[in-house]
């Protein structure tokens, strides 16, 4: 399936929504832009899964969690930005953890 500029930017944008990764990893996967973009949405969507699951547990630590949640959050803007900006640029701190998923 060959993707128009527009195409690869929307999906680029759901890799990054948590859940939502799953509509380009569907879809576009095999597009490099996308793919890419999908890897990093996929690391910051098990953090989010990790720290949800340890703030249960160690629920008095709720304000690092909390912090965490906001890096999360601002490396979301961040990847959201090079997708518009049709950039293919890794994650500070996180993007090196994207190369363990295989898709």
């Amino acid at each position: 399936m060959k993707n128009s500029g527009k195409t690869k930017k929307l999906m680029g944008v759901l890799a990054y929504l948590g859940p939502l990764v799953i509509i380009p990893y569907l879809t576009s996967k095999d597009d490099p832009f996308v793919k890419f973009h999908i890897k990093q949405g996929l690391v910051l969507l098990v953090i989010d899964v990790i720290i949800w699951l340890l703030e249960i547990v160690f629920w008095p630590l709720w304000l690092l969690f909390k912090l965490i949640k906001l890096a999360v959050l601002v490396l979301t803007i961040i990847g959201i930005v090079n997708v518009v900006k049709s950039k293919e640029k890794k994650l500070p701190l996180v993007g090196d953890y994207a190369r363990y998923f295989k898709i």
